[in-house]
C-alpha cells in the first residue's frame, strides 16, 4: 500500500519537528514541536488528524502537540512518563508565551484534552491503528523516548532522536530490520569525543575551579541533561545545588523507574544534591560550589541570575553541556564572552569551556544504525547538513525530504 508523507516541520532543519502519514482514509501526525527562539517558531499548520504520535518529550517534538490533540481529540499515542514530561513543557510554553507577551499557541483545556487523548505504550507493545500495526521500540535519547515501527505491507521505523551509545540514564538504541527508515541526522558530519575522556576532562575541570576557590556553574536543559549530570556528580565531595524545571522531572522519571538504567544511582544523585526551593535556598546555592541549573542555553531559568551574581569572578566558571543554537544566550557567550541579562549585554569574566554531552547518535552512530537496520529507503530528518550522509550512504536509496512537499513510499 503507497502512503503519502509531509514534513510539516524539522526536515533540514534541527526544530519544530512533524511529519504526516496519510492513506486509506487516515491521517496520522508523528510529533509536533516548537523551536523556542525568541518569538518561538511553528511547524506548517496540521491538516484534521486522526491520530498523533509522540516519539519524546523534548519542546521540539511535543511543543505543539496541544494544538492538534486538543482541537481534533485525537488519540496520543507515546509512553506515560513522555506524557507526563511533555504536560510540564506544554504549560512552560503558555507560561513564557504569557510572560514574553507572545501569541499563546493553544490553551490550558487544550492541554488538558490532551492529556485526556494519551493512550499509553511502553517498549515492545503492539497496537492496530486501522490499517498499520505499531510496535514502539526504546530509542535512546532520554527516559520514555520511543521510536515507533509500522507494518503493513513492509516495515517503516520513524526514529525520532536517538542515541545508540548507552549512558548513565539510559541504555542505547538496538537496530531492527525495516524496508524504510526516518531517521535523524542532528550530527551529520560530526563525531562525539569517547563519552570516557570527556566525563575526565569535566571532572578535572570542576576540581582545578573549585581548588582555586571558584564556583561551578553548570547550565542543563531539564529533560535529561540534568540528571546525566547529576549521575556524573553523584560521587562528588562538593556542596551542590539543583534548581529550575529538572527538579521537577527527576521526581518524574523516579516514578517510572522502568525507563532508567539504574534507578539506584539516580536516587543516591537526587540525595546528594541540595534543592533550591525558595528565595533563601538560592541565596544558599550561589554560596555552593557546583550550581546545576535549568536553562541549558541560558535563556531563561535560574540560570540568569547566578550568572548575573558570579559574571565578575574570574575564579569560577561557566560549564557548557549542551548544543547552544543561533540567537541565544548561551551562543553569544561563546563567541563574545558575553551575555543579556534584563536586556543588557554583560561582559562575563568567568572561565567558559564546553564539553560533549549529546544525547545524540554521531555521523559514525548513525551509519552504522543504518546499516544494521538493513532499509532500502532512508529518508534523512532534523539535521542542517543532510547531505554529509550521502557518501557513507550509496547503497541505499536516500530521500531529503522539504518541508511542506509532499513524497509517496511503499508501507
Amino acid at each position: 500500500m503507497k502512503m503519502k508523507f509531509k514534513f510539516l516541520g524539522g526536515a533540514d532543519m534541527v526544530g519544530r519537528m512533524g511529519m504526516t502519514m496519510e492513506g486509506n482514509g487516515m491521517t496520522a501526525l508523528i510529533e509536533y514541536g516548537l523551536s523556542p527562539t525568541k518569538p518561538p517558531e511553528y511547524p506548517i499548520p496540521a491538516p484534521r488528524i486522526d491520530y498523533a504520535f509522540l516519539t519524546h518529550a523534548h519542546l521540539d517534538h511535543c511543543g505543539m502537540i496541544p494544538q492538534v490533540c486538543g482541537k481534533n481529540r485525537c488519540d496520543l499515542f507515546t509512553t506515560p512518563l513522555s506524557a507526563e514530561v511533555a504536560e510540564i513543557m506544554m504549560y512552560d510554553t503558555l507560561k513564557i508565551a504569557k510572560a514574553e507577551n507572545y501569541i499563546q499557541p493553544y490553551s490550558a483545556d487544550d492541554i488538558e484534552r490532551t492529556m485526556k487523548a494519551v493512550v499509553p505504550m511502553t517498549y515492545d507493545d503492539e497496537i492496530t491503528v486501522d490499517h498499520l500495526d505499531v510496535t514502539m521500540l526504546d530509542a535512546g535519547h532520554i527516559p520514555g523516548a520511543a521510536m515507533f515501527k509500522f507494518d503493513c505491507d513492509v516495515s517503516t521505523i520513524y526514529s525520532g532522536d536517538i542515541h545508540t551509545e548507552s549512558q548513565r540514564l539510559v541504555y542505547g538504541a538496538k537496530p531492527c530490520d525495516c524496508t524504510n527508515l526516518f531517521i535523524e541526522g542532528t550530527y551529520g558530519g560530526r563525531n562525539h569525543p569517547p563519552r570516557k575522556e570527556t566525563e575526565a576532562a569535566f571532572l578535572a575541570k570542576i576540581e582545578e575551579v573549585i581548588d582555586r576557590g571558584g564556583t561551578v556553574l553548570i547550565p542543563c536543559f531539564a529533560v535529561g541533561r540534568t540528571q546525566e549530570i547529576m549521575l556524573l556528580l553523584r560521587n562528588l565531595d562538593y556542596e551542590m545545588w539543583v534548581d529550575g524545571m529538572g527538579r521537577s522531572v527527576t521526581r518524574l522519571f523516579l516514578d517510572y523507574p522502568e525507563y532508567i538504567k539504574d534507578v539506584k544511582h539516580l536516587k543516591a544523585a537526587k540525595r546528594k544534591f541540595n534543592e533550591v526551593r525558595n528565595t533563601n535556598s538560592r541565596l544558599s546555592a550561589k554560596k555552593g560550589q557546583i550550581i546545576v541549573t535549568t536553562g541549558g542555553m541560558l535563556d531563561g531559568g535560574p540560570v540568569l541570575g547566578y550568572l548575573n551574581y558570579l559574571k565578575d569572578d574570574p575564579k569560577s566558571a561557566v560549564l557548557l553541556v549542551g548544543y547552544q543554537a543561533e540567537d541565544t544566550n548561551g551562543r553569544l557567550l561563546m563567541e563574545q564572552g558575553c551575555v543579556k541579562i534584563d536586556g543588557e549585554v554583560v561582559k562575563v569574566e568567568c572561565e567558559l569551556q564546553k564539553y560533549d554531552f549529546s544525547a545524540h547518535a554521531d555521523h559514525n552512530q548513525i551509519v552504522e544504525f543504518i546499516k544494521a537496520c538493513d532499509p532500502d529507503n532512508v529518508i534523512m530528518m532534523h539535521s542542517e547538513t543532510r547531505d554529509m550522509f550521502l557518501p557513507d550512504l550509496e547503497d541505499y536509496n536516500v530521500i531529503l525530504p522539504e518541508t511542506g512537499v509532499e513524497f509517496e513510499l511503499d508501507v
